[in-house]
């Protein structure tokens, strides 16, 4: 088993071991595999006073400086592809294809964001006075990113708060903690010390991080229970917070829509990542004239999906990647059992200790079953029949979450028309989990606070500055 030392944090420009350790499982086998740092509260201290101290020179950096070294680093995460993806693999259960794709759509955003200026607007300029507005940096950001996607929704934080002259400490999943230590590692020599710093730890590490008067902002990715003790925290000091949060997202499929063309579309958009997206549809509303048609499509697919290790040649879906999320998704199953509802499932995972849930599909359970009212966060998808599309919107929207949802039809005004009246962030129409750096991502309702990617979340590392200047003396 690889011990901490192959996978040291980066705190200002150092490679450096945790005062403790903890051990990461391989969601195939249920094994330790891997040794991460715990990092403890002097190194978090001195982390913070590190960033603190490189931000002064990073904000005074032309941007043009901070775009080369954005670039920079991409085109060194890029020459280790192969390696990255793998010990992803490792550490967090998908196949080696999802694990290159995550990797590689990573590097968009850092390609993304290093062609990207802040704007200056000017909102008056007349014969008294000229009022322009800038975009400053906040100062020290502490990114927290999740374990389903570790190295996206990293980048998704570190690479927008770095463009706009912030000072960044990352802290990945303590589940996943692996490949983000090696990127960091890879990238500590492309940006000065202390500008980027990535260290990892238990569950206690993530309080003390929100509370820490040196950030000036947390950009979290989680749940909406934790997000919601993240933004607590946060008050204390009136740090500024992203928070993208949990979803139970509804999708909408209309009659007349062609189920050989669409069928494995909506079917990924459900089950990849083995459903540990939360943007993955969670409720599935199908138009009763194609309701049984559909399902018994997914049913089909479900059989042929090969469910095992992501590192093995031709998986489809990996483990659920952590024991506590696997037996939560078992106990909703054995609920929904005990409940009397129709539990379909595809074929086993393979024999062992590994956190394998086949792909379970609960045909039309009621509103009111916890199956649908929450979010799985696992292979398991309701199917729900509707007669009215009317109806259909009001149940969809019948959440306390808005975080995406999807329309399915041939007719696309209709469609637009339906997507109007979801009360979700995003929505997509005929397609899924499309989510590129160029678009503003947001939830509505308790799915989240702020925004990320696009110009909009650009911003949201920034405070505007207006600066009302005299045109006589």
């Amino acid at each position: 088993m690889a011990d901490s030392s192959e996978y040291p944090m980066l705190i200002d420009g150092e490679l450096v071991a945790g005062a403790a350790t903890m051990t990461v499982v391989n969601p195939a086998t249920g094994h330790p595999f891997a040794q991460a740092p715990d990092a403890s509260e002097e190194q978090l201290e001195c982390v913070v006073a590190a960033a603190t101290r490189a931000f002064p020179a990073w904000s005074a950096r032309p941007i043009g400086e901070r775009q080369a070294l954005l670039v920079k680093a991409a085109e060194v995460i890029a020459a280790h592809v192969d390696e990255l993806a793998a010990l992803l693999t490792r550490e967090q259960g998908k196949p080696l294809a999802a694990a290159m794709a995550e990797i590689q759509a990573s590097l968009g955003w850092f390609h993304y964001f290093a062609q990207m200026t802040l704007p200056v607007l000017v909102s008056e300029d007349s014969e008294t006075r000229r009022v322009e507005t800038c975009y400053v940096p906040l100062g020290v950001v502490c990114a927290i990113s999740p374990w389903n996607f570790p190295v996206m929704l990293s980048c998704w934080k570190i690479v927008p708060a770095l463009l706009t002259s912030n000072t960044v400490v990352l802290k990945p999943s303590p589940f996943t903690p692996l490949t983000m230590l090696r990127i960091g590692a890879l990238l500590k020599d492309v940006f000065p010390a202390g500008v980027l710093n990535i260290i990892t730890g238990g569950d206690m590490l993530g309080p003390k991080m929100t509370a820490h008067p040196g950030f000036a902002k947390i950009s979290f990715t989680g749940s909406t229970a934790t997000g919601k003790l993240v933004m607590q925290s946060a008050s204390e000091t009136m740090k500024r917070v992203t928070l993208e949060l949990g979803g139970n997202d509804a999708a909408i499929v209309m009659p007349d829509v062609d189920l050989d063309e669409v069928a494995v579309k909506i079917f990924m958009g459900a089950f990849y990542n083995s459903a540990q997206v939360c943007t993955a549809t969670k409720r599935l509303y199908i138009h009763e004239a194609i309701y049984d048609a559909l399902r018994d499509r997914f049913v089909a697919l479900a059989e042929i999906m090969k469910l095992g290790d992501g590192a093995e040649e031709g998986t489809v879906f990996g483990p659920i990647q952590n024991e506590r999320q696997y037996r939560r998704v078992i106990a909703l199953i054995e609920e929904a059992r005990a409940q009397g509802l129709a539990v379909i499932q595809g074929p086993e995972g393979p024999d062992g200790d590994g956190y394998f849930v086949p792909i379970t599909i609960i045909d039309n359970p009621s509103d009111d079953t916890r199956v649908v009212t929450e979010e799985a966060f696992g292979p398991v998808l309701p199917l729900l029949k509707f007669a009215d599309v009317d109806d259909a919107i009001r149940r969809a929207n019948a959440s306390e979450f808005g975080l995406a949802g999807a329309v399915w039809s041939r007719d696309v005004d209709k469609a637009v028309e339906i997507a109007a009246r979801l009360e979700t962030g995003t929505v997509w129409i005929n397609e899924n989990l499309y989510l590129p750096p160029t678009a503003p991502f947001a939830g509505h309702k308790q799915s989240g606070l702020g925004i990320e990617n696009g110009m909009d979340g650009l911003l949201q590392y920034t405070d505007p500055k207006t600066v009302y200047i005299p045109k006589t003396a």
